[in-house]
């Protein structure tokens, strides 16, 4: 068995002495792992970072073994992310939900995309995080926990839409409130295409995001959302003053 595709690195940790245990997001084939030999060794160690995008080659002898890795480095991701702390904050915040979220081998070709995409405007600063904030919608909703956005869940109309409902992942207007305002989440407008957003709209957006992925993905899986994930929030909560 084996396939060769380009892919993102997700993740990869330490194996023994010098290797490494990888995992490659695919378009075709979703997050695989593999054995990749040498892929912390002081030659190799550069490809086998969160981000970076290569052009992966996995080889097994049964489908269902963990298998073994080889790849060629296309875009060090990785590395141009390593002198912005909010750049690097954001791909591995992205790197650690795609690889905590995905089921293993389940193909999700929008997401891939959508990851490829935010990786490639990685440099437009906080406009990158509210890239991740929106391919983290994606994610949700290719995993069967998408948000109604779309109409008030009170009033049925689409003006003025400004909150989401923690429950049930339906937006909710600024009028239709009322006292359940303290208990709603923030919608920011650029979400539904309404425009830049400041700092205080990237937290909230990440806030949303994390909110759904915490109770319907990783919650339901019985874990905590990664670390990364909430590394960025706090870092995005410094600058937005919260």
């Amino acid at each position: 068995m084996q396939w060769e595709a380009p892919g993102i690195i997700v993740a990869a940790t330490a194996y023994g002495e010098g290797d490494a245990v990888a995992s490659v997001f695919t378009e075709a084939h979703g997050v695989f792992r593999g054995l990749a030999r040498g892929g912390f060794s002081r030659a190799r160690a550069a490809i086998w970072q969160p981000g970076n995008l290569v052009e992966a080659r996995w080889v097994a002898r049964l489908a269902d073994q963990l298998g073994s890795f080889s790849a060629e480095l296309v875009h060090p991701a990785a590395a141009l992310a390593m002198d912005d702390a909010l750049m690097l904050a954001v791909l591995s915040a992205a790197c650690a939900v795609a690889e905590g979220a995905l089921p293993d081998r389940e193909a999700h070709p929008r997401v891939f995309r959508g990851l490829l995409h935010l990786i490639a405007h990685l440099s437009d600063g906080p406009a990158a995080v509210a890239a991740l904030a929106g391919w983290e919608l994606g994610l949700l909703e290719d995993l069967g926990y998408g948000l109604d956005l779309s109409a008030c869940a009170v009033t049925g109309g689409a003006e003025d839409l400004a909150y989401v409902s923690p429950r049930t992942g339906r937006a909710v207007s600024e009028a239709a409130a009322g006292v359940w305002r303290e208990r709603l989440l923030r919608l920011p407008a650029f979400l539904r295409g309404g425009g830049p957003a400041a700092p205080e709209d990237l937290f909230q957006a990440l806030r949303l995001t994390g909110h759904f992925l915490a109770r319907d993905v990783f919650g339901a899986r019985h874990l905590a959302v990664p670390g990364a994930r909430a590394l960025l929030l706090d870092r995005v909560a410094v600058l937005a003053g919260c």
